[in-house]
């Protein structure tokens, strides 16, 4: 059986105050959520990028740029190495849940879980995020020694001045400021959603055996309607 990979102490240590006071909008930017020895093993065990979903020229709300990038859907039936399972397991129980609850100041959360391993040549176009979320928490998984910060892949939260419309497209440029996250080694980002929590990735110049990495919990209220609705609608997620 596996330690835990999961930091649940430094999750619960997290300042809420603090989370909702950052700048340009409520998020928080944590080193070592993942204990040390859990980080080396999730990054040494990675889902293979023949088991994703390319997703590349899809059309965005608005006209915003594509998120061109392979993805992969965690369902409770889909294989995993070991490690990324019992991680998702951790994620799944009420230490996780309960230290974003304290964040986010919410009721009782859901989440889906997906990697995104994005390729030379693309990038994340400026968005927000569904309004039915309360937020998202990227774990990223490159590290010093596969990842050159020249190359780019870092998050960067835009301050649009509250003046920008949600349904629209602007460029990296359009802002008037942003903050860059730090994105390599064991750290992660939690942001919470609002029509202004604006995000994006400038386009990555890496090598091509080379891939910016991330794993995403979506944060949501628990919610009986949305679970029914994206089966109707034949969403092929699952909420946990």
């Amino acid at each position: 059986m596996m330690n835990a990979l999961l930091d649940v102490d430094k999750l619960h240590a997290l300042d809420p105050a603090e989370f909702r006071s950052a700048w340009p909008y409520p998020s928080a930017n944590p080193l070592g959520l993942i204990t040390d020895e859990g980080f080396a093993a999730l990054v040494a065990d990675m889902p293979d990028v023949a088991g994703f979903t390319e997703s590349f020229g899809y059309r965005r709300r608005a006209g915003q740029k594509p998120h061109d990038r392979y993805s992969l859907e965690y369902t409770s039936g889909v294989h995993l190495p070991e490690p990324w399972q019992a991680f998702i397991d951790e994620l799944r129980g009420d230490g996780y849940r309960d230290g974003l609850r304290r964040l986010f100041d919410s009721g009782p959360l859901q989440f889906r879980f997906h990697w995104h391993y994005t390729p030379n040549g693309c990038s994340i176009s400026p968005h927000t995020d569904a309004r039915r979320e309360y937020g998202s928490h990227l774990f990223y998984l490159n590290t010093e020694q596969d990842w050159d910060p020249a190359w780019g892949g870092e998050t960067l939260l835009f301050d649009d001045g509250g003046r920008l419309d949600r349904n629209s497209a602007p460029d990296f440029e359009d802002f008037d400021g942003f903050r860059t996250v730090e994105t390599l080694g064991n750290r992660s980002v939690i942001i919470s959603r609002s029509d202004h929590g604006w995000h994006g990735v400038k386009p990555i110049n890496c090598p091509a055996d080379r891939m910016r990495r991330i794993f995403v919990a979506v944060i949501n209220p628990k919610s009986l309607f949305w679970s029914i609705r994206d089966k109707v609608v034949g969403k092929k997620v699952e909420w946990f």
